[in-house]
Parts: structure tokens; sequence; C-alpha cells
């Protein structure tokens, strides 16, 4: 038996969408966080609520990329792959690595599920050697564990369901990882059901023992910690990272949070989330369709709430007027687009950053609006946090893009103490400006903002409403030259929020590089990955990434032309590219991808080379 010291390892663990992959994957990956190794996921699923089982369609994967280093991505290839059954196989295979590990539940590799996953008839890839340049270990998984559980009085199906925490035990053998953790979450999820419970935990330590003592396997590996800075950390994903950011900025502008929004791909969680924080005071409001979601929201602003609501592509669309409405009167909401494959329904599982000019443009009217984007599930939560400072002091609505790509993703999350959050003000106008002048709703402060008026506070009643507003009075207006002020004192605040936010900076490399790549939401990871394997190469590049789309950073003009190119990777056709080219006059180069996929450090590596390159 060999023992093995990894720096990083990647796992894909694929099956059926009905084998409990993600329950399997996010195990292991609490397991690994708990152990202290950093670590970056990617859960892979269909969208169909139940594709044909043992299909292609139907395939559902989950990769783990952990490891005693700094760990930015999922990894671009398996170091190990699980194949619960044909399909899993056909789809996945491509991406292990060469002379790498797979593991096959040869149960999914009778007759009938190779013709599911069409393979020729006769053709059995465990067994025409086609794979001699992989370590095969095939092991029965379904028969083995349904001997396990042959005394436990439970039915053929619910034993089924219980094979995947027989592959997790074996997982945990071959990678020194203890049980106690998911010994402890099984006793948690089943405590009403503890035949349940019992038979997943036999399966788990089935599966480990099956490791120790069947001397099948001929090698162990052990990875150390990750030496990240001190402090306590917890593994989180993108929505729940955006939901503890939104109580953090909650409590620190002493404003009752209020979310309202319908149920959506792949936003749905973040409503899940702040729905179990009742008792704190928060409130959530699961609407008819997204229309009521983000008025419901608007109103509760008005009654003097941090609002937020939250959505997908195609519900975000529906949002647009009543977003509209939240920009003529001037008060804070907080509108979230966990971005997906579109147009339409398009893919509501896979990743994509095609609502960027939406969230730019996607209004009736001139109304810009502050748009943000987050860039790891980590960053959700400073991003979600400074989504509500930006629209509480400046009395604004904004647009936060995330994606689902780090929606879903996961990583470890250091617990940031109160004094490294920035402060947020927020104040109520309690009387009128002075005596003299009256109430007057819209006068502005130095951030041109206009003040937070409670309805019901004696003396200040004023009108709202989506008419157009005479400016300081509130009053309806319809005269021209007033219309053509306010249009511009709307765009011009949202403008000088730039006199507030940080100046953008070189993430990594020099100033000066002969490539610096230009980035916005969840491509960080990859770019940063990359981006520092091609400096150690000895490449002239560097990296630059916006969390602050509109407006931008006021010194990001300046800096990228201090670049001899600029490369722009977008999940898109290149549409931040638009919005450079369009302010900067720069001759910026796009690379885009449009697979519902994210970028891969290869893809990214050659582009860059080529960029360098090219005359």
């Amino acid at each position: 038996m060999n023992s093995v010291e990894s720096e990083s390892i990647v796992i894909r663990i694929s099956g059926d969408s009905g084998d409990g992959m993600q329950l399997t994957g996010m195990q292991f990956t609490d397991t690994a966080a708990f152990l202290g190794q950093d670590l970056n996921t990617f859960p892979d699923y269909p969208s169909e609520i139940r594709a044909p089982a043992g299909t292609v369609a139907g395939v559902s994967g989950f990769q783990v990329h952990f490891g005693s280093k700094e760990i930015f991505t999922p990894g671009d290839q398996y170091d190990v792959l699980v194949a619960m059954n044909a399909a899993a196989l056909k789809v996945d295979f491509p991406k292990l690595k060469m002379g790498g590990i797979l593991i096959a539940n040869t149960s999914g590799f009778d007759a009938k599920n190779l013709k599911l996953a069409n393979y020729t008839t006769g053709t059995n890839p465990l067994e025409d050697n086609s794979l001699d340049n992989y370590i095969i270990y095939k092991v029965e998984v379904s028969k083995l564990n349904n001997e396990v559980l042959s005394g436990t009085g439970l039915g053929t199906k619910e034993r089924e369901r219980c094979k995947n925490m027989f592959v997790l035990g074996i997982l945990f053998w071959m990678f020194n990882k203890p049980l106690d953790y998911t010994l402890n979450f099984i006793k948690e999820k089943f405590g009403k059901n503890q035949d349940m419970a019992d038979a997943n935990i036999k399966s788990l330590q089935a599966g480990w023992n099956f490791g120790e003592n069947t001397e099948i396997f001929t090698t162990r590996f052990r990875i150390s910690s990750a030496k990240l800075p001190t402090g306590n950390y917890r593994n989180i994903s993108g929505n729940h990272a955006t939901a503890i950011g939104l109580l953090a900025a909650s409590e620190k502008a002493r404003l009752p949070l209020f979310l309202g929004s319908y149920p959506i791909t792949p936003a749905s969680d973040i409503l899940h989330e702040l729905s179990k924080y009742k008792a704190n005071g928060v409130l959530t409001f699961q609407a008819e369709d997204e229309i009521s979601g983000i008025c419901s929201a608007i109103g509760a602003s008005y009654a003097g709430n941090l609002a937020v609501t939250t959505t997908s592509g195609p519900g975000f669309s529906l949002k647009t007027e009543a977003l509209g409405l939240a920009a003529m009167l001037e008060i804070p909401l907080v509108v979230i687009n966990v971005q997906r494959g579109g147009p339409s329904t398009g893919l509501p599982t896979k990743t994509e950053q095609s609502d960027l000019l939406m969230a730019m443009y996607g209004r009736h009217g001139e109304s810009p609006l502050p748009v943000l984007a987050a860039s790891s599930p980590s960053d959700c939560f400073d991003a979600a946090y400074e989504a509500c400072r930006i629209a509480v002091e400046h009395m604004t609505p904004v647009i936060l893009l995330s994606d689902g790509y780090i929606a879903n993703g996961s990583e470890p999350w250091r617990f940031p103490t109160e004094d490294r959050l920035r402060e947020i003000n927020a104040g109520f106008l309690t009387k009128p400006h002075s005596e003299a002048e009256g109430l007057l709703p819209y006068k502005r402060n130095e951030k041109l903002a206009r003040s937070w008026i409670k309805p019901g506070t004696k003396g200040l009643e004023h009108r709202i409403g989506g008419l157009e507003k005479q400016n300081d009075t509130g009053n309806v207006s319809h005269d021209p030259q007033n219309h053509e002020l306010m249009t511009q004192l709307r765009a011009e605040k949202i403008q000088k929020i730039a006199d507030y936010i940080p100046l953008a900076q070189v993430d990594t490399g020099s100033e000066n590089a002969g490539v610096v790549v230009l980035s916005w939401g969840s491509t960080y990871g990859t770019i940063k990955t990359t981006v520092l394997e091609l400096a150690e190469e000895g490449y002239d590049v560097a990296n630059i990434h916006l969390r602050h789309i509109n407006p931008f950073p006021k010194n990001l003009g300046e800096l990228l032309r201090n670049f001899k190119k600029v490369l722009i990777p977008e999940i898109n056709s290149g549409q931040l590219i638009q919005l450079i080219r369009a302010k900067y006059l720069i001759p910026a180069t796009g690379f885009n991808k449009i697979q519902g996929l994210p970028f891969t450090t290869r893809e990214l590596k050659d582009k860059i080379i080529k960029t360098l390159n090219d005359k």
C-alpha cells in the first residue's frame, strides 16, 4: 500500500440525478473544509426535474478541488472520477487525467445502462481495454450496499438510495478523512427517521471498511491543511454568503431586513436561507410572481426597511418596470440577479454572464443605476454588503450580479470581525429642512441623494409615485426644463458614487505588463490562477478585476492605458468589452465562451500567450 502526500486533488463524483451526487460531494467538501484544506467546488446538474434515469441527459456531477495550497478554481481535469453508471462515464471521462483513477460502480454498467448511455451493442468500456492507461477500480457498489442493508427491513428503493454513502465511505478512506462530520450530519438529517439514519450510517461505514479490508486499492492520499490567514472559517456557498452579507448590512445599518422574491433557479437559496432568520426580525415574503416580489420590496423600502429582491434572468426582465419606479422614487433597493444561461428559460442550471447589458440599460427612459458583480462564493458576502451600503447611502436601487457558478459553488470563508465592515450610515429625515423652506423631499445632499422619509412622520407628508418630480419639492411636474434637469441629476448622482468606491488596482502582476486581463464576476478565480501560473513561467502578464461596473472606478481608464494590450474574457459574447471600448476608446481584445460552462485555465493560457505573441 502506497501512501502519497499530494498538494491538491480534483475529484469528480458523477451519476444519475437521483443518485445523491450533490449530497455526496457536499459532505466530502464539508469534511475537507473542517480539516482546514482550501477548496473550490463546481456542482453540475441537469435542469430537468427528473431526466430519464441512466441517460446522458440525466447525469449529475459534483466536482471538488481541495488541497494544502490556495485554490481558486474547481480544476480543469480530474485526478479521480467516480462513475456510478455508464452514462456518467461517457459524459465525464474526457476530463479524467491520463493515468488518473476511475472508480466504477459495475452495477451501473449492465446491458440496460450501456444501451441507455448509447454505447454500441456488445461494447463495455470496463472490459474492452479502452481504459488501459488509467487506474481502474471496479466495485459492485449497488450489490455490496444492498447486502449490507439486507437485514434492515428497508425496501429495495430505500436501500438503493443509500449507495452514495457507500461511495463516500470509500472516498473518505482513500483520502484519509474521518467519518465523524458526516455521521453527525446523518443523525441530524434523519432525526425523525431512525431506520434511514441507521441505514445511511451502515452504508458509510461499509464503504470505509471496504477500502480498509479488501486491499484492492494500491494508494491512499494525504493532504495537509492549507496555510490560510488565521481566523475562524466555515465552508460557504455563494448564495449562502449573499444571505449573510445582507444580514450583516442590516445589522450595521440598524435597519430591519425585508426580502420579497419569487423563487427561481439558481437564486432561490437566498430566500430559503433568509427565511430561517424570522426570529431575528428578518421578514421574507414569497410573492406570487416577480412583479409582486420587487413591488413588495419597494413598499418595504418606503416604510424604512433595508429592502431586497432576488431573481435570475427571466425574472429580472419582469422586474424592470418596477425598477424604474424605484429609480424615480429614489429610495434604497437591492436587486440581486443570479445569472444563468439565456434567453428565456434557457439553461436554468448552467452559468452565464449575459445579463450585464440588461443590468446597465434594460429599463425604459434614462434611468442609470449602480451595477456591482461578485467574484467568488465568499466574495458574495462582501458584494452584497457593498450593494446595501451604496443603496442606503446614495438613495438608489442597486443591481448586484452573481451567477450560477459561484452561487452553487463553495469555498472556505473566514468570518469577518465587525470592525472590518465599513460603516453604513442610514438616517431618516425627522423634521422639515427649515422653517423658511419647509419640507423639500427631493432636496439633495453632497452625494446628490435625497432624504429618506418614513411615511406617517408628522409634518413630512409628501407625494410619491412614478410621475416626474419637480426638483426639490417632489411635486408632480411635466415642465420640459425640469424633466431635463431631473434626468441629469439622477444620472449625475449615480456617477458621483465613484467618489465613494475604491480605485481599481492590479490584482496580480505589474502595472505595465505586456497583457492585462480585465475581468468581472465569476471568472476571477480561473483568471487569477492562470495569471499566477503564467507569471511563474516567465510571461509578462497581469490582471485587474472589477467589482464596480457602474460607475467604473475613477482611475480605470488611466490604469488600463499603462498596458500594451488589454484582454477581456467573458462568459458571454462580449458585453464588458463594449462598455470599456465605448468609455475609454481602448482597442481591447475579447475572449468569449457561451457554453453554460466556466473557462478552464488551459483555455485562458492559450489565449493569453497568443495575445502576447500577436503583432
